[in-house]
């Protein structure tokens, strides 16, 4: 089985510090947005320090990837930095709770894809002041007014019933 990059080697961590860094494809890592609104088109650049620490092994370093969003107003693209540059993890390596290594190697994978995903944009927009979609929009024939604002006192509608509301 060929080494995977996010492995770190028990047996290099007793000889001192280990170092990761390079590139990852998405489908190396596994990793799918799960959003409609974000798609994963660039590599996971990391740059990480492993340790050990008595029973355990600390990584630190950081982590960053560009993700191809639209906006959730607008629907514009919009490249979106995904920078985890302070990231640190702690995996037990004994005791009850210890992580179970892959051959002498403890993988990090599952600890990154974790904090990645947490670290997607809830909602994302171009930019905070993004006022939506245009109230009109062209077409080949030159263009077309459409209103895209709610109309609250549309005929029938509920708000009608809650103004007819006597509260005092």
């Amino acid at each position: 089985m060929p080494d995977h990059p996010l492995h770190v080697h028990i047996r290099e961590l007793s000889e001192g510090t280990v170092r990761l860094r390079g590139k990852l494809a998405v489908k190396d890592l596994g990793l799918e947005s799960g959003d409609e609104l974000i798609h994963l088109n660039h590599p996971l650049e990391y740059d990480l320090v492993a340790e050990r620490m008595d029973e355990a092994m600390l990584v630190q370093g950081g982590l960053k990837m560009v993700l191809d969003c639209e906006c959730s107003r607008c629907l514009k693209p919009y490249p979106y930095l995904l920078d985890l540059s302070h990231w640190a993890c702690h995996v037990q390596l004994e005791g009850e709770e210890c992580v179970t290594l892959v051959g002498d190697a403890v993988d990090l994978t599952p600890y990154i894809l974790e904090d990645i995903v947490l670290a997607f944009p809830q909602h994302p927009l171009c930019e905070s002041k993004c006022t939506g979609l245009p109230s009109s929009v062209k077409d080949a024939g030159g263009t077309m007014s459409v209103d895209l604002s709610p109309d609250k006192k549309s005929a029938g509608s509920i708000w009608d019933e809650l103004d007819k509301l006597k509260l005092r």
